[in-house]
């Protein structure tokens, strides 16, 4: 899969040290795998689940979220927000997509 933007996924890392192994670990399966589809996905990322139009990774034992849009069909990945859980319990996340 192509990762758009690994920049966010750095970021994270710094905000985050405890976490950068976890949040490389899951770029480099995205990076490595093609998936066609949900289902494909979700035999990986046991933790992953679909809000709406974006699919939401627990990353790191429920210490961080990885927010993206999947396109199944082109191989893009979308990272829209790496957030810390208490950020994401916060659910300000979702207006921004709107």
């Amino acid at each position: 899969m192509h990762v758009i933007t690994h920049t966010r996924i750095i970021v994270a890392q710094q905000r985050v040290p405890a976490c950068a192994r976890a949040l490389d670990d899951w770029y480099r399966l995205m990076k490595l795998q093609s998936y066609g589809s949900f289902a494909e996905l979700k035999s990986t990322f046991g933790s992953v689940d679909k809000v709406g139009n974006v699919f939401v990774f627990d990353i790191g034992g429920n210490k961080m979220r990885v927010i993206a849009a999947i396109h199944f069909n082109r191989a893009k990945v979308f990272v829209r927000h790496v957030l810390t859980h208490a950020e994401y319990e916060r659910g300000e996340w979702k207006e921004r997509l709107r």
